[in-house]
């Protein structure tokens, strides 16, 4: 990285460097995370898969929501982006019944103050979308909080905003995502407001490390489902019995391999680019 580059942050999977007041360098890493912990084995090519399918995603949802993207970088992971002010809220969109949303539906017959039909089978598909926000945590996990608690956190109008928004951007992707073989079962978003105070959309989108992706032509309600995402990891990882704090498991070959198979297929599947033609030339997402 050049000297004059700044590093000014490192999440979970990016490193942040600041390029001068009004734009960041996101460098996507091949680190792993699980239950948000990160994991010391890393998946070869995973950064570039996030990074292509986030610029995939920002240039065909940008009519519905700006986003922070202002070039993808011929390495295929990183990108220049815009500073922006990031919402103290993780904003998920749940299209079927799976991971926290089951278990908390299996409390309290709701999610996050939705109330929803009683009788339903984990992973199956909701009557609606529905807004399921949670905290974002600096150290720990997030946690799932209901419609007063997040506007307590952004304002009420604001709120409606994100809501309104993450459910257009999520119907806009499943019904891409279906007519390649993929259900999206679940997402996460995070927005900022620019200088102007506008909402736009930054982080990443509908990549798996964000998404549950699940092969359409083997849904069956009634139990957990095979998966593009890091699931097989999570899967892994709660086998061995582990407590889900640091430090976390080392992952096998095995698991390292199926692991970055799933997600370099999710990424030729929803794309339709040869992943090799990506490394070669990480524009061809945004054409």
């Amino acid at each position: 990285m050049p000297d004059a580059v700044a590093h000014v942050g490192s999440g979970k999977v990016r490193e942040l460097y600041a390029l001068d007041e009004a734009r960041l360098l996101l460098v996507a890493s091949d680190r792993i995370s699980t239950f948000d912990v990160v994991l010391p084995t890393e998946v070869p090519d995973k950064g570039r898969v996030l990074t292509g399918l986030s610029g995939f995603w920002f240039a065909q949802t940008r009519d519905l929501c700006p986003n922070h993207l202002l070039a993808l970088r011929p390495d295929g992971r990183s990108t220049e982006c815009r500073r922006l002010e990031m919402l103290p809220l993780e904003c998920v969109v749940r299209g079927y019944l799976s991971g926290s949303g089951w278990k908390d539906y299996q409390r309290t017959r709701g999610v996050c103050g939705h109330a929803l039909p009683a009788g339903l089978a984990e992973s199956e598909r909701l009557p609606e979308p529905i807004f399921t926000p949670s905290t974002k945590a600096v150290t720990g996990h997030d946690e799932n909080i209901d419609r007063g608690q997040a506007a307590e956190l952004v304002g009420a109008d604001l709120l409606e905003q994100v809501e309104r928004v993450s459910l257009e951007l999520y119907r806009f992707a499943a019904e891409h995502a279906a007519g390649r073989g993929i259900l999206i079962a679940d997402t996460k978003f995070e927005f900022g407001r620019d200088d102007q105070g506008r909402l736009v959309l930054g982080d990443e989108a509908f990549t798996p490390d964000s998404s549950r992706f699940w092969p359409a032509e083997e849904y069956e309600p009634g139990g957990p489902q095979p998966s593009f995402d890091k699931q097989y990891a999570r899967d892994y990882c709660e086998s061995l019995g582990w407590d889900k704090t640091e430090p976390g498991p080392e992952l096998p070959d095995d698991v390292v391999a199926g692991t970055r198979a799933r997600y370099v297929d999710a990424f030729e599947r929803l794309t339709g680019v040869d992943f090799d033609a990506y490394l070669a030339d990480p524009e061809v997402v945004l054409r």
